[in-house]
């Protein structure tokens, strides 16, 4: 498994939550809910975790490389890098 970088996000891009498709080729730092819900993370260790009740406006200090559709009712996902 990897070490966190503490660093701050220098980047961000929407995410679309997706089954199969990754966000990209590197995990995330964090992820931006900015729509309260429940998110669905497909994590850099391979398993996946469910955050319910995520309040609008929270930061998610997870690396993911995916959140899945199925389950996700969370919006406006940012995914930061």
């Amino acid at each position: 498994m990897s070490q966190l970088d503490t660093n701050s996000a220098s980047q961000a891009r929407t995410i679309t939550p997706s089954d199969s498709a990754a966000n990209n080729f590197h995990p995330t730092r964090g992820v931006w809910v900015g729509g309260a819900g429940t998110v669905v993370a497909a994590m850099v260790d391979g398993g996946t975790s469910t955050f319910v009740g995520v309040a609008a406006g929270t930061l998610l200090p997870i690396q993911v490389v995916r959140i899945n559709s199925t389950s996700t009712t969370a919006t406006s996902l940012l995914a930061l890098y």
